[in-house]
C-alpha cells in the first residue's frame, strides 16, 4: 500500500528528494495521535509527551519506513501503540478515558456541568470494558481512524473490528 492510499490530499506532498513532507504529515497526523493518547491514557502532560515521543521515534526511524509494506498512518499508529504500551508498563497505572473529563465544553455552566457528568459516566462505563474493547474505542473515537486501519493495527479482521465496536456501542447504550 502506498502512502497516497493511506492518507490522501495535502499529506501526500513529496519533496524533490522523494522524502515525505514531514511538516504536512505532522500537521495532519498530530491531532489524531494526540486524541488517540487522550482517549487511551488521560493526563494532558502524558498525552503531549507521548505524542512528541511518537513523532520523534518516527523521525528517527524514517529510513526504515517502507511504503510497500504499510501506509504511513498504519506505520505511525503502530509506533504510537508501542509508545503507549511502553508508557503504561513503566507507569503501571491505567487511566482509560478520564482525560475526556478535562475537555472544555462551550456554553453555559449548566451545559458544562452536564457535559462533565456525561463524560464521567462514559469514562466509568468504558472503564468496565475489557482492554481490547477500550483500545478499539480509543482508536475509533479518539484517533478517528477507520476500521481498516484499526484492523491492521490490532491484527483483527476489518469486519471483526466493526462487529466488536458495534457491540461495544450497544453495550454502552444499554448501560447508559
Amino acid at each position: 500500500m502506498s502512502v497516497e492510499h493511506a492518507a490522501p490530499g495535502r499529506l501526500m506532498e513529496f519533496m524533490e528528494t522523494n522524502e515525505l513532507n514531514w511538516d504536512a504529515l505532522y500537521a495532519h497526523q498530530a491531532p489524531r495521535i494526540y486524541n488517540y493518547f487522550r482517549f487511551r491514557l488521560g493526563s494532558d502532560c502524558d498525552v503531549e509527551e507521548l505524542t512528541a515521543r511518537t513523532f520523534e521515534h518516527a523521525w528517527r526511524s524514517r529510513s526504515r519506513y517502507r511504503r510497500d509494506l504499510a501506509g504511513f498512518s498504519t506505520w505511525l499508529f503502530s509506533i504510537a501503540q508501542n509508545v503507549g504500551t511502553d508508557h503504561l508498563r513503566a507507569r503501571r497505572e491505567h487511566l482509560p478515558i478520564d482525560a475526556a473529563l478535562d475537555v472544555r465544553a462551550e456554553g453555559t455552566p449548566d451545559q458544562d456541568a452536564e457535559r462533565r457528568s456525561d463524560l464521567a459516566r462514559l469514562a466509568s462505563l468504558c472503564g468496565m470494558l475489557p482492554e481490547r474493547e477500550r483500545e478499539l474505542v480509543a482508536l475509533k473515537y479518539g484517533a478517528v481512524i477507520n476500521n481498516r486501519l484499526i484492523a491492521k493495527l490490532t491484527g483483527l479482521s476489518e469486519s471483526n473490528v466493526g462487529t466488536i465496536l458495534h457491540r461495544v456501542v450497544q453495550t454502552l447504550r444499554e448501560r447508559w
